[in-house]
């Protein structure tokens, strides 16, 4: 079922463009040559916040508004990115670091929120993904007769908003789905044909740290997707190097993974049409300075 309507989808886009404005989609010519297909990069690394995230804590602070629901506070868990978006949408914030991964800071989260009567803000939600949404459609919109476009798995809020735009424009665009071999709970979901939780996660590419998936995301991705490829963290920081060489750009773990899943199915897209979603830019300067050095950061 799609989460949404294009009413919706274009009321978002407004609520979205007061502070973050469509962002390029640019067809890179040395990655043509690399790839030996036609690559266009959506560029969610231009947001003010660094993170296509920065569109879902909009929405989701702005639904609230509208309903009259604004709390005392609001809290949230995150690996950077959509605690950024909150914070932005909320006006500031305060971090606390707890946990030693996303999901124990979930739990943490939630009891802050319990304890100071805060709204707690979750990681995935129907304003989330709508939020996120609007992103996809600008790409979609915008770039014509794409075969593939591949999209970074974390908590799903990305994915499930490409997933939703291509079914509401009616598009035979096949979405990849793109998790790090260390955090495949998404890809093994999909195999087992149910939610899969793993004990670890232990990828440098932030964003592609899931442990858990949610049962919602999971029900759009397992009916959306053409396939879920995984990354190794080799293979992640190659993405990183040549997304800076190549588009002088820089890439953290997850926005570099979509790069790295097409770079290794290279061989089966030539002379296709490619959307890749370089999801964000948030990494951290040593570990971007190793990774320039040729090395594979380790967790």
């Amino acid at each position: 079922m799609l989460p949404f309507s294009v009413d919706e989808l274009h009321d978002a886009t407004s609520i979205v463009r007061v502070r973050v404005p469509a962002t390029p989609a640019y067809a890179w010519p040395l990655l043509a040559r690399r790839v030996g297909a036609d690559v266009i990069v959506k560029h969610e690394n231009h947001t003010p916040t660094g993170s296509f995230k920065a569109r879902g804590g909009l929405v989701y602070v702005d639904v609230l508004r509208r309903q009259g629901r604004l709390p005392p506070g609001l809290v949230t868990a995150t690996r950077g990115n959509h605690g950024q978006s909150v914070a932005m949408a909320a006006f500031g914030g305060e971090l606390i670091v707890a946990g030693k991964d996303f999901d124990e800071a979930r739990a943490v989260a939630a009891g802050l929120a319990s304890e100071r009567g805060y709204h707690l803000v979750p990681s995935f939600h129907h304003s989330l993904v709508l939020g996120a949404a609007t992103y996809a459609y600008e790409l979609l919109a915008s770039i014509a007769d794409l075969h593939y476009v591949y999209v970074p798995i974390g908590m799903g809020s990305g994915i499930c908003g490409m997933i939703a735009v291509r079914d509401l424009l009616g598009l035979k665009t096949a979405i990849i789905g793109v998790v790090a071999v260390n955090a495949p709970a998404f890809a093994l979901s999909l195999e087992g044909g149910h939610p899969v939780s793993t004990n670890r996660a232990n990828t440098f590419a932030d964003g592609l740290a899931c442990r858990q998936p949610q049962p919602e995301a999971f029900e759009i991705v397992s009916k959306g997707v053409a396939e879920i490829v995984r990354v190794s963290e080799d293979e992640i920081a190659g993405a990183v190097r040549v997304l800076y060489t190549d588009t002088h750009n820089v890439a953290e773990g997850a926005g570099a993974a979509p790069l790295a899943a097409l770079m290794k199915q290279r061989a089966t897209r030539q002379g296709k049409r490619i959307g890749v979603v370089l999801s964000g830019s948030n990494i951290d300067m040593p570990v971007l300075l190793r990774i320039l050095r040729g090395e594979t950061p380790q967790v």
